[in-house]
């Protein structure tokens, strides 16, 4: 059947040629999926593309691989459609070409943010003020008002979940929107959670000396669970102020600081990793076009990680509004292109386990 894109078509041949050889059906879920379909749809595609974890395993097992005149090369091809779906299923459609050009927005924004922060706390303030808020008992909110800060980040964070929702809702429909149940809900979050197939079939993933590891799998999960952590300590540092009437500043030992402390070296610990991780990963099984958008992606959740941790540590010296106007521009422009970024392959990714672990049911293998 025909297709909307190179991409989506090159990856139809390849299943093709996979589902006639099913070597590499105990790699991953991706060839699994593949052998319930006979005729793929570009919703059907995008949904194997999303399963795929890019471990590398199948490019390395394959006996057609290139040089081969086949030349199957589904890491790549997967990688170039997943990429391409982040941006087909952005809401709203003009929001599509930030996808290729993210690294450059993520620059931008922080850089902007960081100057208009700068300029409000000296505009709200006394200019004075941005080199000795460190001395006042209200400390961050010497700079900026508590309720303003709320509403400022409260609605970033709002239109943020609208756009995921609406491209992931988009996503799910290409999908054939099927219905799931609990169960299947447990085994996505399952193999989420765990990252069940970022192991290449056991091995670990491929690098550029063939060797291959597990410490990719590592990386994200610091990256992953620093994050959650950083969003529990929101969440409950916001539980503190309306609910138990107990406003921040908090000392370290309190667990808004700790948890806060916790994923802030996950999110140092995980991005370095991870860049580390993809200066090693074999060129030929890389998505050529879109590294600004991935490393763009680690790069922002880094400095988000190093200026929480740089502010609770230099938080009482006249460093405060610098590193708060940085945390805090960092934080903003990171919730503003959450949707047009690689963020939202974490959902994507959720959605796919999720239809995998469905269709497994009914077939009777879940």
């Amino acid at each position: 059947m025909p297709h909307s894109t190179p991409a989506l078509t090159e990856a139809d041949r390849l299943m093709t040629v996979c589902n006639s050889c099913r070597y590499c059906e105990g790699l991953c879920a991706v060839f699994p999926a593949m052998e319930m379909k006979r005729a793929f749809t570009d919703g059907d595609l995008n949904h194997l593309a999303n399963l795929c974890h890019s471990c590398g395993a199948c490019y390395h097992d394959c006996q057609f691989s290139p040089p081969h005149e086949f030349n199957v090369n589904v890491p790549q091809t997967l990688a170039q459609v997943r990429t391409e779906s982040y941006a087909h299923y952005a809401w709203p459609a003009a929001a599509q070409p930030l996808f290729a050009r993210h690294g450059m927005v993520l620059a931008l924004g922080c850089v902007l943010t960081f100057v208009l922060f700068l300029l409000g706390f000296i505009a709200l303030n006394e200019p004075e003020m941005l080199w000795s808020a460190h001395l006042e008992d209200a400390r961050f909110y010497a700079l900026m008002p508590h309720n303003a800060m709320v509403v400022l980040f409260g609605v970033a964070f709002m239109w943020m979940v609208f756009a995921i929702f609406m491209g992931a809702r988009a996503f799910w429909r290409d999908a054939g929107a099927p219905d799931l149940s609990m169960i299947d809900h447990a085994h996505a979050a399952h193999d989420a959670a765990r990252l069940t197939y970022l192991d290449g079939g056991g091995a670990g993933c491929f690098n550029h000396d063939d060797a291959p590891t597990d410490r990719r799998r590592l990386w994200h999960h610091f990256t992953f669970y620093g994050f959650l952590l950083c969003f529990a300590a929101t969440v409950l540092g916001t539980a503190y102020h309306y609910l138990l009437a107990r406003s921040a500043p908090y000392p370290w030992w309190d667990l808004p600081p700790l948890l806060g402390i916790a994923g802030g070296i996950g999110l140092v610990i995980g991005p370095v990793g991870l860049l580390i991780a993809k200066k090693r990963r074999l060129e030929a099984i890389s998505t050529p076009g879109f590294y600004g958008m991935e490393y763009g992606f680690i790069v922002i959740l880094l400095l988000t990680g190093v200026s929480g941790l740089a502010l609770r540590v230099l938080g009482e010296t006249p460093l405060l509004g610098v590193l708060l106007a940085l945390h805090l521009g960092a934080v903003l422009t990171f919730f503003l292109t959450m949707p047009y970024g690689k963020f939202v392959h974490g959902l994507y990714r959720y959605l796919a386990l999720s239809r995998y672990a469905r269709d497994k049911r009914e077939i009777g293998l879940g």
